[in-house]
């Protein structure tokens, strides 16, 4: 079988906390991999942005291949910009795929962007095709705070054109499949719910003393942790703030030394730095927490099993999240999770046995949990061997299996239903 996988705005082996690059690039790199293991070729056409890269990479393995397609500046460009080049960049698709001369059976698009491509080839190729959003705009409109977090009727609009088009839809879970139904309308009947993987054999529990070693901090350090995009949705700031309490009040306990920030350019100049990270650093010095909270970068798949297994804590204080596959990570390095109770983290964590809940934007009840992960070390090392447990039911080798259950579906005419 051969299979069109379509990440037009990023591309999956960008490094993780840069800009538009997250969970999305993991897990289209890593599904790419496991379907490779099953014999199914897959080419990944993305937007070139870098005319210096080589326009077709092989690093996920299997002959599995990514193909950068010119469409516009090949650099880094906001999305609103990207929605201009969607027609240049299918056309770019189309022409690979006549040089090399491959026939495809099945297109498999990520984000609503790839999906708009998608559908043009689909009607081109008559062949089906498969989407998954991992986010979605109306979502995204809610929970936003401001105008520059919340998305254009041009994103929605996309979006129902994109699930008007596809013969199926991923969602992660029970929560995303109620969001298609109940806000877009979407027929139940064309909804699979599979929830993204975790590789078992990259993240898996490596003894802490080791993991901070490989990291360069101290054996006795204790270290909360954050990994992901540093924009407002992901409520960062509630996470300061916390351990501005946390540091108030460890007079009473052993105060964590760290919290390290995974994510962003924290050294880009004054003109590049996004406002976001400004916002946070400014608010680091406000609260006296500069020598507390580590702003680290972006950081590469290989070095993050080491961070979450020297961590005492992963944190993700999130206003939205479609799923949460750092979470997922972290519970099989046996890191314990603190998360809001949104979109599939409410899913994901296990109250009291893989992590805590707390509400969104509430920096004391975030405190109060991290005080008790760093007091309690017994119910801490439960919470861990909880989530290794956990994880395993998550492995990109029965995640893919399902997927490739339903690619047989589709190749075998099950074309879905109408919206």
């Amino acid at each position: 079988m051969n299979v069109a996988m379509i990440s037009y705005h990023t591309c999956p082996l960008a490094v993780l906390g840069g800009k538009d690059t997250g969970g999305m690039n993991v897990y289209v790199r890593e599904l790419t991999r496991s379907l490779g293991r099953l014999g199914i070729h897959v080419d990944v056409f993305t937007r070139s942005q870098d005319e210096h890269i080589p326009s077709v990479s092989h690093d996920l393995g299997y002959f599995n291949r990514v193909v950068h397609i010119p469409a516009g500046p090949e650099t880094f460009l906001p999305k609103e910009q990207l929605v201009n080049y969607i027609d240049v960049f299918t056309q770019g698709i189309m022409a690979f795929a006549q040089k090399k001369n491959i026939v495809y059976d099945l297109i498999h698009a990520h984000y609503w962007m790839s999906g708009i491509a998608g559908s043009i080839l689909k009607e081109r190729w008559e062949v089906p095709m498969l989407q998954m959003f991992h986010t979605l705009g109306l979502m995204k409109q809610r929970v936003g705070r401001t105008t520059e977090e919340r998305e254009g009727d041009y994103r929605v609009d996309g979006e129902r054109d994109v699930m008007k088009a596809a013969d199926r839809i991923i969602a992660a879970t029970e929560a995303e499949r109620a969001q298609l139904e109940m806000l877009y309308g979407v027929n139940h009947l064309k909804i699979s719910i599979i929830p993204p993987g975790v590789d078992t054999r990259h993240f898996y529990p490596i003894p802490q003393d080791e993991a901070k070693e490989a990291i360069g901090i101290r054996a006795d350090d204790r270290m909360a942790l954050y990994v992901g995009r540093i924009e407002p949705l992901k409520g960062i700031d509630t996470l300061v703030r916390a351990m501005a309490h946390v540091k108030k009040n460890c007079v009473t306990f052993t105060c964590p030394d760290y919290l390290a920030v995974i994510g962003g350019d924290p050294d880009a100049s004054e003109e590049d730095m996004s406002a976001e990270m400004r916002r946070l650093q400014s608010l680091c010095q406000e609260l006296g927490l500069d020598e507390m909270v580590l702003f680290l970068g972006k950081r590469g798949q290989n070095t993050l099993p080491y961070y979450y297994s020297a961590a005492e804590v992963l944190v993700m204080p999130s206003h939205y999240e479609s799923f949460g596959m750092v979470a997922l990570e972290a519970m099989a390095c046996g890191t314990p999770v603190i998360a809001s109770r949104v979109g599939g983290l409410a899913f994901l964590v296990q109250e009291g046995e893989t992590g805590f809940f707390v509400p969104s934007q509430d920096p004391q009840a975030l405190a109060e949990k991290l005080r008790i992960i760093f007091i309690d070390q017994s119910l801490r090392k439960r919470m861990a061997l909880n989530a290794v447990n956990y994880a395993r039911d998550y492995s990109w080798e029965l995640i893919t299996s399902q997927v490739a259950d339903v690619y047989q579906d589709l190749v075998s005419f099950e074309q879905g239903v109408p919206v």
